[in-house]
Parts: structure tokens; sequence; C-alpha cells
């Protein structure tokens, strides 16, 4: 099956072969000492020119991950430094105190009043919402894409904050007429071409999507969030409570 790379996301195909090739070392697909497959079948996979799949192993190389040997082929030499930092939290004080933590670098690509995508199951509407589409990153890395639908009304009361900074927290910590009730969703998906860009991933590189809904007292929809997080940055960690039947 041939990898579809990203045609208009700014970032070089040898790039993107390059972080194909090294998830593919940090998963055990490629094991320490393994040969990698042949110059030719790689060109095949990517459907690209020789010269950039050589980029792409010139890259590695210079990481110490792979090594090329004359005559023989290029072999697996080391393992990436692990990149799954970012934990998916499951209470909503611990998400609150994870984006006060992280400090995420926010850009904000688009900002407009809409219409939320609820489902009944989620309670009622907000008479209208603000939309805001972001990208948080981590030292100058995009890690996730978010849509936030947030209660007009709660949004003016401080616009700029809602702009600058993380919403969850702020929403946390208000007094009245905030968070009565909280769930989250989280689901394996693929990177379309839009989240792929903004991520600078491959195309159908794997992502969690995390979806969020925060009622208020009278189960009034205040936050929707859906979230796109690139699935090489994320692990999920949960207690398992013991059944009946204990340990068995």
């Amino acid at each position: 099956m041939s990898i579809v790379l990203s045609q208009d996301s700014g970032v070089a195909r040898y790039v993107q072969i390059a972080e194909v090739m090294r998830q593919r070392i940090a998963r055990g697909h490629w094991t320490q000492g393994e040969r990698l497959p042949s110059l030719e079948a790689l060109v095949a996979e990517f459907g690209v020119a020789r010269v950039t799949v050589r980029q792409a192993v010139e890259l590695l190389t210079r990481e110490g991950l792979v090594s090329p040997q004359q005559g023989r082929g290029t072999f697996v030499t080391g393992q990436p430094a692990t990149r799954h930092w970012l934990k998916v939290e499951t209470s909503l004080q611990d998400l609150a105190d994870a984006y006060t933590d992280t400090r995420p670098e926010i850009v904000n690509i688009d900002e407009s009043i809409a219409s939320a995508p609820l489902t009944a199951e989620d309670g009622s509407a907000a008479e209208r919402y603000v939309f805001m589409r972001r990208v948080h990153s981590r030292d100058e890395q995009p890690y996730c894409v978010i849509n936030i639908y947030l209660d007009e009304r709660i949004f003016r009361t401080q616009p700029e904050r809602f702009r600058m900074q993380t919403v969850v927290p702020i929403l946390a910590s208000m007094k009245q007429g905030g968070i009565a009730r909280a769930r989250q969703v989280l689901t394996v998906g693929s990177a379309d071409v839009e989240v792929a860009r903004l991520l600078r991933i491959p195309v159908n590189s794997a992502v969690a999507e995390v979806r969020r809904v925060f009622n208020n007292a009278s189960g009034r929809v205040i936050y929707l969030g859906q979230v796109t997080y690139r699935g090489d940055f994320i692990h999920v960690e949960m207690d398992l409570k013991p059944g009946p039947g204990g340990g068995r």
C-alpha cells in the first residue's frame, strides 16, 4: 500500500517520509539491526523520486537511527527519543491542570459566530456560539488542532482572555454559570489533508480525536471541543477497577 504525502503542508516530502520511517522504528515495525526495504521498494511505496528517499535516509542517519552500509543496504541502528509526553486526562481538574502546566503556544486561525454541531444527548444549545479554530504547539511543534464552540454569552465576559489562553482552565475556574457536567469521548482516526497540513504530518497518519462537551447546571452546552492530536505525541492511562471476581 502506498503512503499518501501532503503536497501543500509546507513540509518537504523527504521530511514527511523520514517521519513515517521514524515512527516505524519507534513502534518496532523495523527492529534494531534489521535491514530496511530497498531504495526501489521505498520509492515505489512513497511515490517519489530516488533522491527524495535518499534525503529522508540521510536525515535519519544524522539522527543516528539508521546506518547505510555500502553494498549491504541500510540498517536500523538506534531508537527515536520518546515523544509520548501528552497524556489524555480523564478528569476535569487534571485536564485543566494539564493545559495550565503545558502552556501551549496558541495560533488562532479562525473566529466566527456559528451554531454548534450538537447531538440530542449533549444537552440544550446556547443561543449562539463563538467558534474558534486553533493549533496548539510545544517548542514550535504543533501537536493538536482544536475546534471550539463556546457559549457567546460566556465568551463576551472575557473575550481577550479566551482568545489568548486555553479555554478549559478559564471555564473550570468560573464560580457562576460554569461547568456542572463534563465528558469526553476518544476515538482513533487518520489525518486528512487539512489536519496533516496543520500538524505537519503525512496524510493518513494516525491521530487521536477527542470530543469534549461541558454543560452548565441547567444542562446547556457551554463548550464543545473537537480536538485532533498527533498520534505519536499522546498516551492514554487509565486505572482499571477490579470486578466482583477480583483479579481473575
